[in-house]
């Protein structure tokens, strides 16, 4: 079938999950104004401040991203008995649709953790920090701890949101551990500590590139050495995956058992970064509520965390904004898929690298019609990758005739890369897709059963290495050229 996204059907059942959040909830205060001249007293700037604003910040500003999504969000964490802890009660009231439900601790030991960042125009001029960051323990530990394993029961899965401001100490962290386990809770652990060791046995651990790098000592400058990284963070943390967040280099999801894979960045324009990790959480948490695969929860939360970079401040993404932004992913994902032979070759080897069979078919496809889909279902059933080799429009006037192709090769390349079986699409000038096949050397052959094996083009060079030639079922009386003709006759009754 032509591809339909099936991440649109799982933002339709954001609502109704609900996400437990245990970690540091911090204030985040912007002051704007403007600079107009330098303090004579000494080379700085002298800011006319014109606005202010407040907003939960750290494991609240994951709670507000949870919100927006339109799901809903339990916070615990720790705040001062001062103006910003009750600052952190009024925004956790006037949250998006009360979705957020704030069981905070008050430790009257600590003041609550402010951020205060000076703003002119789009530049941050200075960030002021107020805290306090010494390792939770004693009694509001255990207050943390018994509001924690008292809303397990109310909650779809477990974000530990840990800014190394103290709520996730020893105390706590491991007992949060054992407890959503025993609770059947899936977790999903946002680290600042460089002993990944300390959050064991969680489901999936999401560090950054810098945080994975200082963990394990491997620089993650490609794919393939973040793949090296998340396997040394697998195994310190005995998670089931670990998902490396990349900047502009994207996602990369490295599962216990299994390949890793690579998502490339979604995001348009980058304004600012603040919050972004936070609102990739969010939405990877809401999405593995909502029924998402890893695969599926890490494409929606790359897809969010490339809308919030494009905002200023701390921001966060609504349903409408992340559908919107799957519709243009998808474009841009369909241009990826027509490439040259030398890039399906390197996809291929990739490909193969991760254990993967990839499958060769062909043709003009000049006007797609249910027969080439029922074909390439099939063929993509046959294999685990499958590349379609299309005629140029030269190639396909000298086997068809002057009046053919109807559609050119660019929108023929198009229309095919966004069949959800196809994952490349190599253009070729020749007749027959020999060359193609020789290099490629695909482990599956799929043509139409309407050939015989010995007349498949390269079906011989296939078997000489142990591959595999594969007879798909026709479409009876599908066909482009009964399709033209059918047109034609439509137009001479007009």
């Amino acid at each position: 079938m032509i591809a339909t996204n099936p991440l649109l059907e799982r933002i339709d059942r954001f609502t109704g999950c609900t996400i437990l959040i245990l970690g540091d909830v911090m204030l985040d205060t912007y002051v704007y104004g403007q600079v107009e001249r330098v303090s004579p007293e000494a080379p700085i700037p002298v800011l006319r401040i014109d606005k202010k604003r407040e907003m939960l910040g750290g494991a609240g500003n994951v709670a507000r991203n949870v919100a927006a999504l339109g799901a809903r969000a339990i916070l615990i964490g720790v705040t001062g008995e001062d103006d910003a802890g009750r600052a952190i009660e009024t925004q956790i009231a006037e949250a998006d649709g009360a979705r957020i439900d704030g069981r905070l601790v008050v430790d009257q030991g600590r003041p609550t953790t402010r951020k205060t960042r000076f703003v002119s125009g789009s530049q941050q001029l200075l960030r002021v920090d107020e805290e306090i960051a010494r390792p939770l323990d004693g009694g509001p530990a255990e207050a943390v701890l018994t509001r924690f394993r008292a809303a397990l029961s109310e909650s779809d899965i477990v974000v530990l949101s840990d800014y190394s401001k103290g709520v996730l100490s020893d105390a706590v962290l491991a007992p949060a551990i054992a407890a959503a386990r025993a609770a059947g809770k899936r977790i999903i652990a946002d680290p600042k500590s460089r002993d990944f060791s300390r959050y064991r046995l969680v489901d999936v651990l999401k560090p950054n590139r810098l945080e994975i790098t200082q963990a394990t000592g491997i620089d993650c400058r490609d794919d393939a050495t973040t793949e090296q990284a998340g396997r040394a963070a697998l195994a310190t943390a005995e998670a089931g995956a670990v998902v490396v967040t990349r900047g502009a280099h994207g996602v990369s999801i490295i599962p216990k058992d299994g390949p890793a894979l690579h998502l490339p960045t979604l995001a348009r324009a980058v304004f600012d970064v603040s919050g972004a990790g936070d609102t990739l959480v969010a939405c990877l948490a809401v999405a593995l509520a909502a029924g998402a695969d890893l695969a599926e929860a890490t494409a929606l939360a790359n897809a969010a965390a490339g809308i919030v970079v494009g905002k200023a401040g701390t921001e966060c993404v609504s349903p409408v904004e992340l559908s919107q932004g799957l519709h243009l992913g998808a474009l841009i994902e369909t241009d990826r898929k027509v490439t040259t032979l030398t890039g399906a070759l390197d996809q291929a080897a990739r490909w193969r690298a991760a254990g993967l069979r990839v499958g060769f078919t062909n043709g003009c496809f000049d006007l797609i019609h249910p027969g080439h889909v029922r074909l390439l279902g099939q063929a993509r059933a046959a294999c685990d990758r499958l590349i379609v080799g299309l005629n140029t429009d030269a190639s396909v006037k000298r086997l068809k005739g002057p009046e053919r192709p109807v559609q050119n090769e660019l929108a023929r390349a198009t229309v095919m890369a966004s069949i959800g079986a196809v994952d490349l699409v190599v253009l070729f000038g020749e007749d027959t897709p020999l060359e193609i096949i020789e290099t490629l050397k695909p482990d599956v052959l799929i043509k139409g059963a309407d050939y015989r094996i010995d007349q498949v083009v390269g079906a011989d060079v296939v078997q000489s290495y142990g591959g595999k030639v594969i007879l798909a079922e026709l479409e009876a009386g599908q066909s482009t050229t009964g399709t033209i003709d059918r047109i034609r006759e439509i137009d001479d009754r007009a």
